[in-house]
């Protein structure tokens, strides 16, 4: 059967999921965005077990992250866990947490990038930086937020002997994504996917897969330029309970209640993806290479659809990175900088 079909995703999800892996993180700092709830929260309650010195839980609500936090502390006793306001749709809310960062945060270990939307509407809606919402959300704000603290995880990993590990949380319906031939073709393609002008209702209908295409290309285009010993890499927690469809309507409340009867993980059983994607290979075996820009699904490594690996889809791969690069070094002067300084 085709890899990415329907019968595919139906025959992975009834797959038995490993035992999460563990490792000893004393002295060491993670950070998990979108860590209030779903799958987030649960990466989160794992990194608590396993003695992190710091545990930044990076979420937009005030409210929902002191509950997140509180209940994080009832269930594992952990008590270092921290909550950072970041609303991935304001980038100055972005710029402001990496700014704390700079100066409260010490070293960074793992960055986790779970935050995303999955809009339930068709129709186009911008944020207030004027950009497609589910673009800037999904892929914008994360990328610039991963490229800005770059310069704290390089020299953490100077200082330390380690090998800091960024984690963007990707999803396997990467592989029903389909850009236009006016996209493909394009020379500033993420400009053509955000606008208002492309963006029909049949467009905004595939934009939660189109996102998750855009994370896996980013992902193995930074991995391909970092200079230092790094690991990034894009993972698919699986179709799992969680609060992303929680603004689904009409007949959408119907399909997903019956799907998630009969194929949903748990959100535990999800965030053993992403904490496999953090923690895999950090005992020095040579797993530890093999994850450079890897995608990774069911606590392992596997292989994105046949639109990355294709000739096309690395010249579109690195058509989005500059893209991406010249549109984020418009919101923050430090881009280009850091670009030129720790990227080849």
């Amino acid at each position: 059967m085709p890899r990415y079909s329907f019968l595919a995703f139906v025959h992975r999800q009834w797959r038995t999921i490993p035992p999460v892996r563990t490792a000893d993180l004393t002295g060491k700092t993670v950070v998990v965005i979108g860590a209030n709830a779903g799958i987030g929260f649960e990466a989160a309650k794992h990194f608590a077990t396993m003695n992190a010195a710091k545990l930044v839980l990076g979420c937009r609500s005030r409210e929902r992250g002191e509950l997140a936090i509180s209940k994080l502390q009832n269930e594992t006793g952990y008590t270092r866990a921290e909550l950072w306001l970041i609303d991935l749709a304001e980038f100055q809310s972005v710029k402001a947490f990496v700014d704390k960062f700079e100066k409260e945060g010490g070293r960074l270990d793992y960055l986790v990038l779970n935050a995303g939307v999955a809009m339930t509407s068709t129709t186009y809606t911008a944020t207030a930086d004027g950009y497609e919402t589910t673009i800037q959300v999904n892929c914008l704000a994360p990328s610039l937020l991963a490229l800005l603290l770059l310069p704290i995880m390089v020299e953490t990993a100077k200082n330390h002997l380690i090998t800091p590990r960024i984690v963007v949380v990707s999803s396997e319906v990467h592989g029903w994504a389909s850009f236009s031939d006016q996209v493909l073709s394009s020379h500033s393609p993420l400009q053509v996917l955000g606008s208002n002008e492309y963006c029909t209702k049949e467009v905004m209908g595939r934009r939660y897969p189109d996102s998750k295409l855009l994370n896996i290309l980013f992902v193995r285009a930074l991995s391909d330029r970092l200079k230092s010993h790094f690991i990034v890499n894009a993972v698919n927690p699986g179709f799992c309970v969680s609060e992303l469809r929680r603004n689904a309507t009409g007949r959408a409340v119907i399909i997903f209640k019956v799907m998630e009867l009969f194929l949903a993980w748990t959100a535990e059983q999800g965030s053993r993806n992403l904490v496999y994607a953090a923690l895999s290979g950090s005992d020095g075996n040579e797993e530890d290479h093999n994850l450079h820009g890897a995608y990774i699904s069911n606590c392992e490594i596997d292989e994105p659809s046949e639109f990355v690996l294709s000739d096309q889809g690395k010249e579109v791969q690195e058509k989005l990175w500059k893209d991406t690069l010249d549109i984020l070094s418009k919101v923050d002067l430090r881009v280009p900088t850091i670009a030129e300084k720790y990227l080849s």
